[in-house]
C-alpha cells in the first residue's frame, strides 16, 4: 500500500497512532516483498504474526502463506484492517497481546508448527523473542523479524565484543542467527529515531549437542547482571557460591578468574556450568531471587 494511500485509510477510520504501542508501520512494497523472500513463505506454511499494524505485511504474507494469524494489541485499528484485508479469507486477527497468549491458545489458533514474521514494536522486541524461545520450541521452525538495527546488532553479536550480553547468549544458544537486511527509518510511517534490521533466527535444538537446559540460560544471564563485574562476582551475588568454588571451576576449565561474562563463549559457559553442577558442591539449577 503506497505511502499516502495509507495515510488516506487512517484518516477516514479516525486512527489516531498511540506512542506506547510503539506503532510504525511499512508501506514500502518493495520492503515488504522482502521480508516475505527473507522468510522463505512457501503455500504450505502458518504464519504468525505479531503487531499487524495496517496490516500491509499482512497482505502480503496472506499471499504467499496457507494461513496467518495476526496479534494486534491496538483495536482501534480494527476499521483499518476490515479495509486493508479485504480478500485476505486466509488470514485471522487476533486483538490480544501476545506476550499474555497462553502457549495452548496460539497452538489452538496456528497449529503444532508455524514460523513468525514481524515488523516487532521496539519496546516488545526482547520479550517476545524470548517468550517464543522459551516456550514455542516445539512447534515454531523459524522467526523472521523487523527489530532496532541496534538489538540485532546484540543478537548476533560474538564474544568480547561491546554488543555482546544476555540477550545474544539465551538466543544463540538456542538459535542459528543472521542479520538479512538494514532497514533506513525512512521507510517507516510514521519514521522513527533509528534504522531497522531484519533478522532470521531458526531454532535450533541440536547446537552444541542439544544440551541447552533451562538453567544454562538462567546462568548466562546471570554473567551478564552487572557487566562491570567478574564473572566470579556475579556467580557469587546471583547463586552464593563460595569465591574458591567459583575461581576453581574457572581455573579447571583454563579461564581466568578475573574473566568478565562478555569474553566467554557459549561453549565456555556450558562448561563452567556443568563444572560447578558436578563438583560434588551440590546443583546450581537455579538462581536465587
Amino acid at each position: 500500500m503506497e505511502l499516502n494511500k495509507l495515510k488516506e485509510l487512517l484518516k477516514s477510520c479516525g486512527f489516531r497512532f498511540n506512542k506506547q504501542f510503539g506503532q510504525n508501520f511499512l508501506t514500502d512494497e518493495r520492503l515488504l516483498t522482502d521480508i516475505a523472500d527473507d522468510a522463505e513463505i512457501a503455500s504450505h506454511h502458518t504464519v504468525v504474526e505479531i503487531g499487524v499494524g495496517a496490516g500491509t505485511l499482512t497482505r502480503i504474507l496472506s499471499h504467499r502463506a496457507q494461513r496467518v494469524v495476526g496479534y494486534e494489541i491496538d483495536r482501534n485499528l480494527q476499521p483499518v484492517l476490515t479495509i486493508a484485508l479485504q480478500g485476505c479469507d486466509n488470514v485471522t486477527v487476533r486483538f490480544a497481546d501476545f506476550l499474555k497468549e497462553s502457549a495452548a491458545h496460539v497452538k489452538e489458533l496456528a497449529g503444532d508448527t508455524f514460523c513468525v514474521v514481524a515488523n516487532l514494536p521496539y519496546y516488545i522486541t526482547t520479550p517476545v523473542l524470548m517468550k517464543l524461545l522459551d516456550e514455542f520450541s516445539d512447534c515454531c521452525h523459524d522467526i523472521t523479524v523487523m527489530v532496532q538495527k541496534e538489538v540485532a546488532e546484540r543478537i548476533v553479536a560474538q564474544p568480547a565484543t561491546p554488543d555482546y550480553g544476555a540477550m545474544t547468549c539465551s538466543v544463540q544458544a538456542r538459535a542459528d542467527v543472521k542479520i538479512t537486511r538494514i532497514v533506513s527509518r525512512e521507510r517507516f510511517y510514521p519514521v522513527p529515531n533509528v534504522d531497522s534490521a531484519i533478522v532470521r533466527i531458526t531454532p535450533n535444538k541440536q547446537k552444541f549437542g542439544g544440551i541447552v537446559t533451562d538453567g544454562l540460560i538462567a546462568f548466562m544471564r546471570n554473567a551478564f547482571l552487572m557487566r562491570r563485574k567478574t564473572l566470579v562476582n556475579n556467580l557469587l551475588s546471583g547463586y552464593g557460591l563460595t569465591r574458591e568454588r567459583a575461581e576453581s571451576a574457572l581455573v579447571a576449565e583454563g579461564i581466568d578468574v578475573r574473566v568478565r561474562g562478555e569474553a566467554l563463549s557459549i561453549p565456555q559457559f556450558f562448561a563452567v556450568y556443568n563444572r560447578l553442577n558436578s563438583d560434588g558442591s551440590g546443583m546450581i539449577e537455579r538462581v536465587r531471587s
